[in-house]
């Protein structure tokens, strides 16, 4: 019995589907019409939505595949599950809702994805990476930790880990984005007061930890201010854990000071989520952090 090939995938944006543990998952997929693949596979950058929210959602709030058009990347909006079609959430560990009681399988979603996507278009496997707002920050930690063997780099936003501890099979590169001023998933830990799922989740400093002693990084940082640009209230120090050696990775973290639960450079369109700082572009500072580090082959 032959199977019929999978159509090779055009560029623009492609609403895809696929079974996994008997559920139909969704996925979107943005392909670069103004650059050219690479000769090696394009890279790719999974983009995690936050809780309550969904993928077309996360496209419009964070708009990375409006930069990935010319930075020349394929991004990959994964969709979570829930009984609404715009309120889903990811199985992240301690994190979040429907995902998390129904005790949905979410790095197998992505484990089949990474199976899928190279029969649709040409995929270099060393350059494979993952961010996420809030509980898509959260999935994106997960899968540094258990997928360390398919992810160059991780970088989460506005989300801290969602397991008490992390044992990546290797050293995962790892840029944390956060606000000093998020009420959702605060940056000191605890219930943030305006946290929908009033979890009491992990403070930076705890992810921080785990991911300096599991990149075997400096463990003292370098830090540094950021110039500001803009006088919107925000200000940026920059900590840099340095990798020691071969067999470790660097830990960077932004801390956005009077920034809320928000994609910086991204003007949100709640209120509610707090202050953006216009004085970071999260999509140009992720990709150059990703363009930074491969997987040894």
């Amino acid at each position: 019995m032959t199977t019929t090939p999978i159509k090779e995938l055009t560029p623009g944006r492609h609403r895809l589907t696929i079974d996994v543990d008997d559920r139909e998952r969704e996925f979107w997929v943005y392909i670069p019409t103004q650059a050219t693949r690479p000769e090696e596979g394009w890279p790719l950058v999974f983009v995690f939505h936050g809780g309550l929210s969904n993928a077309p959602t996360m496209v419009r709030f964070c708009e990375m595949n409006d930069y990935a058009d010319t930075a020349g990347f394929v991004t990959v909006f994964p969709n979570g599950t829930g009984r609404l079609p715009t309120m889903k959430t990811w199985n992240a560990g301690m994190c979040c809702g429907y995902a998390k009681r129904e005790d949905v399988n979410d790095v197998h979603f992505v484990e089949q994805l990474l199976s899928d996507l190279p029969q649709r278009l040409s995929v270099d496997p060393t350059r494979i990476y993952a961010t996420g707002m809030s509980n898509g920050g959260m999935m994106s930690y997960l899968l540094g930790d258990k997928l360390a063997d398919r992810f160059a780099a991780i970088a989460p936003v506005g989300g801290t880990m969602g397991n008490p501890t992390c044992s990546p099979s290797r050293p995962v590169p790892l840029l944390h984005i956060h606000g000093t001023d998020d009420q959702f998933v605060r940056w000191e830990g605890g219930v943030g007061s305006r946290s929908k799922s009033k979890l009491n989740f992990h403070s930076v400093d705890h992810a921080m930890q785990n991911w300096i002693a599991a990149n075997h990084a400096q463990p003292n940082p370098t830090v540094e201010s950021l110039p500001s640009e803009v006088n919107d209230g925000t200000s940026i120090e920059r900590f840099t854990y340095a990798a020691q050696d071969a067999g470790s990775a660097e830990v960077i973290l932004l801390k956005i000071h009077g920034g809320g639960h928000t994609w910086p450079g991204k003007e949100s369109r709640l209120e509610l989520l707090g202050a953006t700082t216009h004085n970071l572009d999260a999509n140009q500072v992720i990709w150059e952090f990703f363009q930074q580090h491969h997987l040894s082959t």
